[in-house]
């Protein structure tokens, strides 16, 4: 998994203090040297440290202030500095993971639910993973690479076993939501 990205806008002794420490970090910096910079970027929906006197961010309509974390009590022990932003990055993990759409599904990953229409179904870790692995390519994928991407096996896995979960998930959304569409057949492997 990639390293998710804090802004520190116009505070450059937070960035400095921090990437000193970058190799301990769970997260990305990036530093902007002022808000005008930052607004430009495409990291916008990214967690942003900023100090609370910064009005230009503030005042955005494009900056959501649920992606602010704004630090008015300076110093600050690093120690607590870093719990509160591991906190809001698994916060805002946690809230991506509650709702991702494949084709006209809604996916939880927290709570292992594919749901349609108000009808819910519940799915094992695997069928999670051959559903999100399927969604991230464009053109049917092979059972090897199924294998391999998924089962994380090369050729020793019997082609049985990807066979039988894909037949198994098929039938379980063609169930509950009368939809055999879902996960196609191609000569070529599987698509969604």
């Amino acid at each position: 998994m990639t390293k998710q990205i804090i802004n520190i806008v116009e505070f450059p002794i937070l960035h400095d203090i921090l990437d000193e420490i970058n190799s301990l970090l769970s997260f990305k910096i990036i530093n902007y040297q002022n808000s005008k910079e930052f607004l430009k970027s495409e990291k916008l929906n990214d967690l942003t440290l900023l100090k609370k006197d910064n009005h230009q961010l503030l005042s955005s309509k494009t900056v959501s202030i649920k992606n602010l974390i704004l630090i008015d009590d300076v110093p600050i022990k690093l120690e607590q500095l870093l719990n509160l932003i591991n906190i809001r990055l698994i916060k805002k993990k946690y809230d991506f993971q509650s709702q991702l759409n494949i084709k006209n599904y809604s996916l939880n990953l927290n709570s292992r639910v594919i749901s349609f229409q108000g009808a819910e179904l519940k799915l094992t870790e695997r069928e999670i993973d051959i559903i999100l692995f399927l969604n991230d390519k464009k053109l049917p994928q092979t059972i090897s690479s199924l294998q391999n991407s998924v089962w994380n096996y090369s050729n020793k896995l019997e082609t049985h076993t990807v066979e039988t979960h894909i037949y198994r998930l098929r039938k379980k959304i063609n169930d509950k939501f009368n939809d055999d569409k879902f996960i196609i057949s191609h000569e070529n492997g599987y698509k969604i």
